[in-house]
């Protein structure tokens, strides 16, 4: 019964006898101590019923300020986050706990169009995957796009990060143009915001295009299934974690597919990164989660048909980001059903 019908009976049956009650007690000045008493009486009888009939206080929740960490961290061997991870596919066991499906993080072996990526995916259930430009020896920046449908979800992601791009690139070029003076700080900055320029130029374009920058995802499926996907050609490592929750509180890092040793960042072989138009000049930075960062921009929710794209902290400071093995912290809770 809700609490408002368990409150509207209660009234119905008490309020007639106790304004009765008062009635008679009003008559009698010797009654006004108990008349005290009955309505203090009256108002614990109400409260008591609201509590019991909403499931008492809220209880607390014991997650706030923890951090699950999924993937391979940043100078950790990629074959041994591989072998671990088959290891722990193969031991994973259906439960009550798992009767919804456990959450996984996909590597892939590379990098695939949003069409590609929903024929080695199938019918197993997607909350988000992760892409990067792939330009040869720059430092191009990690996104996650909010993912349920494929490949209609990936593919609205992508466009919005070109529209990003494209006024990244302007940014740049007009923060280029606006250096005064001939000094070899003014030329070395504006060689700089250039290079920028030309970078987030060719990510727009790429993404506009519809590219094959998706190298990763996580999905929520039962163990059989999840089994089933790392058996799939085109798939490098499924990393089960059974111990996510919340996906608003996980960090995942997975390898990139052009990385085989050790995860680490790629050599930018054009210029030195510096502060993007975005934040010039600097301004202090929240406090960071290590190598993954709250994302700037809001996420959807999981019912948004044009999913709203989360970027990585260095990316938001840097013309071109490091492709590091890292993610953001997800704000909202997708919980996508297998």
């Amino acid at each position: 019964m809700r609490a408002g019908d368990l409150l509207r009976q209660l009234d119905q049956r008490t309020l007639p006898r106790l304004a009765a009650a008062v009635t008679r007690l009003g008559q009698r000045s010797a009654g006004a101590p108990l008349l005290g008493w009955v309505a203090v009486l009256s108002c614990a009888t109400v409260l008591f019923t609201a509590v019991l009939a909403t499931g008492g206080p809220p209880a607390q929740d014991r997650t706030v300020g923890e951090v699950t960490r999924v993937g391979v961290a940043e100078g950790d061997s990629i074959p041994g986050y591989e072998r671990a991870s088959a290891a722990d596919l193969a031991a994973l066991a259906g439960g009550a706990a798992l009767g919804e499906g456990t959450y996984a993080l996909v590597s892939l072996t590379e990098y695939l169009t949003p069409q590609a990526l929903a024929t080695v995916v199938g019918d197993v259930g997607v909350a988000v995957v992760f892409g990067r430009v792939p330009l040869p020896d720059r430092q191009t920046e990690i996104v996650r796009i909010p993912a349920q449908r494929l490949p209609e979800d990936v593919t609205a992601g992508m466009m919005a990060l070109a529209e990003r791009k494209e006024r990244e690139a302007a940014d740049y070029r007009a923060r280029a143009a606006g250096l005064g003076g001939g000094g070899p700080q003014e030329r070395e900055l504006r060689q700089l915001y250039e290079s920028g320029s030309r970078v987030a130029a060719q990510e727009a374009a790429a993404y506009r295009a519809g590219c094959a920058c998706v190298y990763a995802l996580v999905v929520r499926a039962a163990p059989a299934a999840l089994r089933g996907v790392a058996a799939r050609s085109g798939v490098r490592v499924v990393d089960p974690a059974p111990e996510v929750r919340r996906l608003e509180r996980t960090v995942f890092t997975p390898p990139l597919p052009e990385q085989w040793d050790v995860a680490r960042p790629p050599v930018d072989r054009d210029v030195t990164p510096v502060p993007s138009p975005t934040a010039w000049p600097a301004s202090p930075t929240p406090d960071p989660v290590p190598e993954d960062r709250v994302p700037a921009s809001p996420e959807v929710s999981d019912s948004s048909p044009s999913p709203a794209v989360s970027l990585s902290t260095p990316a938001a400071t840097t013309p071109h980001a490091p492709p590091t093995s890292a993610d953001v912290v997800v704000e909202s809770d997708m919980s996508p059903t297998p």
